[in-house]
C-alpha cells in the first residue's frame, strides 16, 4: 500500500516535500513510508532528501499527568473545599508520588496551608501543567519558560524526528517489478521470459559458513613438532597401545613398589584380564633401543648410540630453529620459551640388558602446551584446553602457525 501510493503521487507530481506529512495524509504509518522509501532508493526508483527536525515528546510521567492531571491539582482538589485534613488522611488518598511532589507544588504555588492540617488557600486553581502536555502532545508550540519548566521536571524530552523528501529517480516507474531470481522451465514454455527483468548476481555475496570440524592448535603443533623430528632421522613409534602390563610401565624402569605412580588413583588396573603372564622372547633386544616410557622399552625411538650430549644440545637448537623459537635453555635455568626434559637411566636397570658399565643412556621429551602457547600468543595455559576453553579458538586459528615460514 505505502509503495503504491508513494510511486502513484510521483507519476503526477513533481515532490513528495515531506514524508511526516505524507504519510498522515494518507493514514499510513511513517515507519512503513520510510522503509519504502529506503528500499526504492536503494533500486534508484526515487531520490530522497534527508528531513530532521526535533521535537518535544511527553515522558512516560508525562503521559500519565497530561491523562490525570498534575500531582498539584490532584492534591488540591483532596483537599475539603472548607475546613482541614490531617496530613496522615490526605496521604492515604493519593499514591506517595504524587503526595510528595504535590505538597512540594501546590505548597510553591500557594494553593494550600500547609502544616500537621492542611487547607485550602484558594477556591479555584488552573492545570496548567496538563493544558502544557496536551498542547505538545498535539504539536503545537508554547513559550521557551513553559518549555524550562516541564524539561526541569522531567515530564518533556527533546526527540529527533527524521523523514525525507522524494523525488523521482532515474529508474522511476508507476510500478516496481519484482526482479526474477530464476529462470523456470515455466518461463520458457510460456514465452514470458524475455520480458523478465533478472536480479543483478551478487559476486560478493557470502555462502553460509560451513559446518565443520576444526583442528585444536595442539593437534597443529604436534603434528609439526613430528614433521621436524622425522626430518631430522627420528623414527615415530606405535601409539596404539593403550592397555598395558604393570611389567612395561614400572617392573621394566625399576620403579619401587611403594613409588605413588603405581596407585589406584594415578593409574587405572583392569579387572578382565587382571594379570598377564606373556613377555616376547626379544625382550632384551628390543629394550636394547631407547627407554622412556613402557611402550618405549618395548619399541623404542632408533637414533644413534653415540650420542652425546652436545650433539643432543645441536639437534635440539635445529628443531627450535625449525619450529620458529630461536632461544634455547635447559634446566634448571628459568626458560621463557620451552623446557626439554632430560632423565639418566638407572644403571641396575641397564646390565641386565647387556650395556657395558661405561655406557650411560639418556632419555629426553619436549613439553607440547608451552611451544603452543608461544606460538598462537596464549597467555593462560586454561586457554588452550580444559572445560573453559573458547571454542571459536579452535575456528579463529589460521592451518599455518603463527612465526613458521
Amino acid at each position: 500500500m505505502a509503495e503504491e501510493a508513494i510511486l502513484g503521487y510521483l507519476e503526477n507530481h513533481e515532490e513528495i516535500s515531506d514524508s511526516g506529512e505524507f504519510a498522515a495524509e494518507r493514514g499510513i504509518d511513517h515507519a512503513e513510508i520510510v522503509n519504502v522509501i529506503k528500499s526504492l532508493h536503494g533500486f534508484r526508483f526515487v531520490d530522497t532528501q534527508d528531513i530532521k527536525r526535533e521535537t518535544w515528546v511527553l515522558t512516560e510521567e508525562g503521559k500519565k499527568y497530561a491523562a490525570e492531571g498534575s500531582p498539584e491539582v490532584q492534591l488540591f482538589l483532596a483537599v475539603p473545599a472548607e475546613g482541614s485534613i490531617s496530613k496522615d488522611e490526605l496521604q492515604k488518598k493519593l499514591d506517595s508520588g504524587i503526595f510528595k511532589i504535590g505538597c512540594s507544588q501546590a505548597g510553591k504555588n500557594k494553593w494550600v496551608e500547609m502544616g500537621k492540617h492542611i487547607s485550602r488557600k484558594v477556591q479555584h486553581v488552573e492545570d496548567k501543567v496538563k493544558d502544557l502536555l496536551l498542547r505538545i502532545q498535539d504539536a503545537k508550540a508554547i513559550d521557551k519558560d513553559d518549555i524550562n519548566s516541564l524539561k526541569a521536571r522531567k515530564l518533556i524530552v527533546l526527540q529527533t524526528w527524521k523523514g525525507y523528501s522524494v523525488r523521482k529517480g532515474p529508474n522511476y516507474a508507476p510500478k516496481r517489478k519484482k526482479p526474477a531470481t530464476d529462470l523456470t522451465r515455466e518461463n520458457l514454455q510460456r514465452g514470458d521470459w524475455k520480458e523478465l527483468e533478472f536480479k543483478e548476481y551478487n559476486f560478493s555475496a557470502k555462502g553460509p559458513p560451513p559446518e565443520c570440524g576444526h583442528l585444536h592448535p595442539l593437534n597443529k603443533v604436534k603434528d609439526r613438532l613430528k614433521d621436524i623430528f622425522r626430518q631430522l632421522n627420528f623414527e615415530e613409534m606405535p601409539t596404539n597401545r593403550y592397555v598395558e602390563s604393570s611389567f612395561w610401565n614400572f617392573d621394566a624402569l625399576f620403579q619401587p613398589q611403594q613409588h605413588p605412580a603405581r596407585d589406584s588413583h594415578d593409574t587405572f588396573f583392569l579387572q578382565v584380564p587382571s594379570t598377564t603372564r606373556q613377555l616376547p622372547e626379544d625382550y632384551v633386544e628390543q629394550v636394547k633401543e631407547v627407554h622412556e616410557s613402557g611402550v618405549m622399552d618395548q619399541e623404542g625411538l632408533v637414533c644413534d648410540r653415540g650420542l652425546t650430549l652436545s650433539h643432543l644440545i645441536g639437534i635440539l637448537e635445529d628443531f627450535f630453529s625449525r619450529l620458529g623459537m630461536s632461544k634455547l635453555r635447559f634446566k634448571p635455568a628459568y626458560n621463557p620459551y620451552t623446557e626439554p626434559s632430560m632423565e639418566i637411566f638407572r644403571p641396575e636397570m641397564l646390565r641386565p640388558m647387556g650395556f657395558p658399565e661405561d655406557v650411560s643412556v639418556i632419555a629426553w621429551g619436549l613439553s607440547l602446551e608451552r611451544p603452543t602457547m608461544i606460538l598462537y600468543g596464549i597467555d593462560n595455559i586454561r586457554d588452550l584446553f580444559g572445560h573453559k576453553v573458547d571454542l571459536t579458538l579452535m575456528k579463529r586459528n589460521p592451518l599455518c602457525l603463527i612465526g613458521i615460514r
